[in-house]
């Protein structure tokens, strides 16, 4: 996926527009009430992850992302959403003609308070951050980058099944999101990142979508993870990050959610913001610099990159912000 900004970049430029947030008044309850937040079941979440990888890797307008899209919209429908499958045809930086597929699951679809929680389920087509060069134009299995936040939002759909909250939830899956042009290819474009996303934000599931705030999962899986608050995510809702960080840290996850600047990474939120306008936050490791984890883009991002505390500290993390939220 994506770049990622230096933490240097991000510290100058927050100073330089004051670290102001777009769009995010009146989303913080203030009004207490006693709430009964529900467990994330970290088994039940690997195994979602472990689902997708079986599948091989999830490459556009391959078998394996067709018979996989099929699996998610499924699962969606099995624990009671209502489901659109968004398709469209878009063009990839090569040209190239890609079957996308945006898989939505609304849960209280009636609902006029709504929260989106998005991840993208394809996987990247090139390994072109792997250390061995001919390995290059290998396709990665994505547990990781793709297939964590997408198992982690399953777990939230069957928790939601069980125990509904009191605003309604969109668990939003969006597709092309690893088609960005290739490291060898001498370009450096972002729009041909985030595709799926980008073509949701213009033309949403519903008429006239529109949500409190939004957040992205991403790379929610790895070891030692550590999430800062990421550039752009500051940028334009900087209350959500205080909303989901001090979340985070009341059920003690702040050595996972680290409340200080971390770099900026071109993904899917980033379009949401923009085009969409919904405030959305990215909850993405960004405290290495030039890369997200230590088998980014490579053909070790397979199960053995996925740890099962990151997933707990992520999805409790989730599940106590949309069950809090009224």
């Amino acid at each position: 996926m994506k770049y990622l900004l230096m933490t240097i970049f991000w510290l100058m430029s927050f100073v330089a527009c004051g670290g102001q947030s777009q769009g995010t008044e009146g989303t913080d309850t203030t009004d207490k009430h006693v709430v009964n937040v529900p467990q994330f079941n970290t088994d039940s979440a690997f195994y979602f992850v472990k689902a997708q990888v079986d599948f091989g890797p999830r490459i556009m307008n391959s078998t394996a992302h067709d018979d996989c899209g099929d699996y998610l919209a499924a699962k969606l429908e099995q624990y009671g959403a209502k489901v659109y499958n968004q398709r469209a045809d878009l063009p990839s930086y090569e040209g190239k003609m890609l079957k996308a597929r945006n898989i939505i699951g609304a849960f209280n679809p009636e609902a006029k308070r709504r929260i989106a929680l998005f991840a993208h389920w394809d996987s990247r087509p090139w390994a072109d951050n792997d250390p061995d060069p001919s390995k290059h134009y290998t396709p990665i299995l994505g547990a990781n980058d793709g297939a964590s936040g997408v198992g982690v939002l399953l777990e939230v759909a069957r928790i939601l099944q069980q125990q509904p909250t009191t605003v309604g939830i969109d668990i939003i899956l969006l597709d092309a999101e690893d088609m960005g042009n290739h490291r060898d290819s001498g370009l450096s474009d972002e729009k041909s990142w985030c595709l799926g996303s980008q073509y949701w934000a213009r033309t949403p599931h519903v008429e006239g979508y529109n949500a409190r705030f939004g957040i992205l999962l991403d790379m929610v899986g790895g070891a030692n993870a550590r999430f800062q608050y990421e550039y752009y995510s500051e940028q334009y809702a900087r209350d959500i990050n205080r909303k989901v960080w001090k979340a985070a840290k009341t059920i003690g996850y702040d050595n996972y959610f680290v409340a200080e600047g971390g770099g900026g990474a071109t993904d899917d939120h980033l379009f949401i913001n923009q085009i969409a306008h919904i405030p959305t936050i990215d909850i993405i490791p960004t405290s290495q610099q030039y890369t997200f984890f230590e088998h980014w883009h490579t053909v070790k991002d397979d199960m053995d990159a996925i740890t099962v505390p990151t997933l707990k500290a992520v999805g409790q993390t989730l599940l106590q912000v949309i069950y809090n939220e009224r």
